[in-house]
């Protein structure tokens, strides 16, 4: 959610800063500005919509100057429009923030009885508004920005600067992630790496608590007791290169594309090519010893948490639970030392499951984090960490990350399996050898879309559509019905096919197309006789299956997508791949903004 870049140099900061945000648009935005010193005074520049309209304002009216902070909006509170755009602030300091501060009617109430006078309905200009006052007051701005940090409730991350003061900015963190970029005379603030990506590859992260501030050559560091601290410079990986969309006509058709290498890269560092057995790098973990399994995670990144449910208690015989982690952070459930928790998060920065993680961590709990991105909060504050090993995703609607977290997930399960002897090496070698086999498979299913397209365009008018799946189906099912809402807006719900006669079949009618993952295998004949009931009632039947399991239900289907044949073990991955396809051609053909669908953001590190 939003995002923050800022700059500090020798070269003009509002085409760096506008780069920047553009870099930073993936994370969803409503509105964005900028805001600048020119000649000692603070300059901004606002627009709400897309970045296109900032660029615009910058073309008509521009804006000089070598210091600035810009920011993306995702609106929380106040509606989208120029004047609750970030930046905000007085004559004095201009602030842009990402996160929510808590205690911001209790601060506006007592700053306005202090003569403070407000101009949005933003929780935001209250830290403009509290910095003023203490700069008002004679505090010079280190000592104002200090006094403010200590009064806010909330998370936010924060850049600051100050008039008549150009070689400054000051940045901080509480819940919300932040980066320092090192550059040549020039440094850099950015609420990720990749905000920074084409600037320079040094980065520092801001620790909880942490505040910053900057000069153009260099950063002084400061802990949450305001004092100076040292922070390690890091390397980033990520380069400016790595987010291009290339010949595609969007990012999200881009990164399914992008599957089968994912999924390739991750498995390479998992199976070791001598043995062709799962290991787990850099995990100091004496599986045996587990007792029971917590899964955490929101959005897609559950419902791979949910396939991995069902794989770890079928295959490793290990109790597993799985819970949303807005959920699950206040349900305040026992967990016993032996129980390791497992949260999954594509940018390693959403709040609830960083809430849930740390709860883990005071239950005396082993944590592994299965993130994308290994340099963020989540992957730092966990015990260990499994890399999904898929380059940046830029579109909204996760893709890539979720084939590559039940990639990972799949043989995080084979090597419990082994470690703890619920399997044989033979049984273990061969679903290894169905896991090797999915990177091939999944590039069948991308070489020709014609029928998925069919199918979207068969759909594509509908107001209601279910999803059915068993087993390790059902969280496929959830899946698809989301990434269907989301990109398309078009109402979708995911059940168990099992519970279908106990509310769904209500909605059973030939205006509802019933949408079924159901390859063959051992849950094969239960499902089918589901779908066989809700034929009876008129319903419109689209079958997502194998050869075999596709020529079984012949009689009753309208539409059939042949997927390729493979092991019941991995078919989640195929199947989630195909209803991701599926939602991006409906979304294509309704015309919708695939790449940033109304109201959602990429990484929601606000509660």
């Amino acid at each position: 959610m939003c995002g923050i870049v800022g700059v500090i140099g020798t070269q003009p900061a509002s085409d760096l800063l506008l780069d920047g945000l553009s870099r930073l648009a993936y994370r969803g935005y409503d509105s964005a500005g900028i805001a600048t010193l020119v000649n000692g005074a603070i300059t901004r520049r606002r627009a709400e919509g897309k970045l296109t309209n900032l660029a615009a304002a910058l073309a008509a009216t521009p804006l000089p100057g070598t210091t600035g902070i810009g920011h993306t909006r995702w609106a929380t509170h106040g509606a989208p429009t120029e004047a609750n755009a970030h930046p905000h602030g007085t004559a004095r300091v201009a602030v842009v923030h990402n996160g929510i501060i808590e205690n911001h009617l209790s601060l506006r109430a007592e700053l306005e009885a202090a003569g403070q006078i407000f101009a949005s309905e933003t929780d935001t200009e209250t830290v403009a508004q509290l910095l003023d006052y203490h700069l008002a007051r004679g505090l010079p701005p280190l000592q104002a920005a200090a006094e403010t940090f200590r009064r806010l409730e909330g998370a936010y991350a924060l850049a600051l600067i100050f008039a008549d003061h150009p070689e400054l900015i000051i940045g901080a963190r509480r819940g919300a992630p932040l980066a320092v970029g090192f550059g040549d005379d020039e440094m850099y603030l950015g609420s990720d790496a990749l905000a920074l990506a084409p600037l320079t590859r040094r980065i520092t992260y801001l620790l909880d608590g942490d505040w910053v501030a900057l000069t153009r050559t260099g950063a002084t560091f400061f802990d949450a007791a305001d004092q100076q601290v040292d922070r390690k410079i890091e390397i980033t990986r990520l380069t400016g290169a790595a987010i291009g969309k290339g010949n595609f006509r969007h990012f999200m058709e881009k990164e399914i594309c992008e599957s089968p290498v994912v999924i390739g890269d991750t498995l390479h560092r998992m199976i070791d090519p001598a043995t062709r057995m799962p290991v787990l790098p850099s995990l100091n973990l004496d599986l045996r010893a587990i007792r029971r399994i917590v899964i955490s995670a929101c959005g897609s990144a559950f419902y791979a948490g949910l396939v991995g449910r069902y794989w770890l208690e079928e295959y490793a015989r290990i109790p597993t639970d799985a819970d949303v982690a807005s959920e699950f952070r206040y349900r305040n459930p026992p967990l016993e030392p032996a129980t390791l928790g497992l949260v999954v998060s594509q940018s390693g920065e959403t709040a609830d499951t960083l809430a849930a993680l740390r709860y883990m961590r005071e239950q005396n709990c082993q944590t592994i984090a299965v993130v994308n991105a290994i340099e963020s909060t989540i992957a730092r504050d966990s015990t260990f960490t499994l890399e999904t090993i898929a380059g940046p995703e830029i579109s909204v609607a996760s893709t890539k990350a979720v084939t590559a977290q039940m990639t990972v997930l799949a043989a995080f399960t084979l090597a419990l399996a082994r470690a703890r002897a619920t399997l044989p090496d033979t049984t273990i070698a061969h679903l290894v050898e169905a896991l090797m086999e999915v990177p091939a498979k999944a590039a069948q299913l991308i070489a020709d879309d014609t029928d998925i397209r069919s199918l979207a365009a068969a759909i594509v008018e509908s107001r209601d559509i279910l999803f059915f799946g068993r087993g390790s189906m059902m969280p496929i099912a959830l899946e698809g019905a989301l990434k269907l809402k989301e990109l398309s807006y078009i109402h979708a719900e995911g059940y168990p096919a099992g519970e279908m006669k106990h509310g769904p079949i209500a909605l059973i009618d030939p205006a509802v197309p019933i949408i079924a993952a159901i390859p063959s295998g051992p849950l094969f004949e239960k499902t089918a006789s589901n779908l066989q009931e809700a034929a009876a009632r008129g319903g419109r039947i689209i079958i997502l299956s194998d050869v075999t399991g596709a020529a079984q239900l012949a009689s009753i289907a309208t539409h059939t997508i042949i997927l390729p044949t493979c092991d019941p073990f991995v078919a989640p991955i195929l199947y989630a791949m195909q209803v991701q396809m599926l939602a991006y051609h409906v979304a294509t053909l309704k015309g919708t903004d695939v790449d940033q669908p109304r109201n959602l953001a990429k990484s929601v590190t606000v509660e």
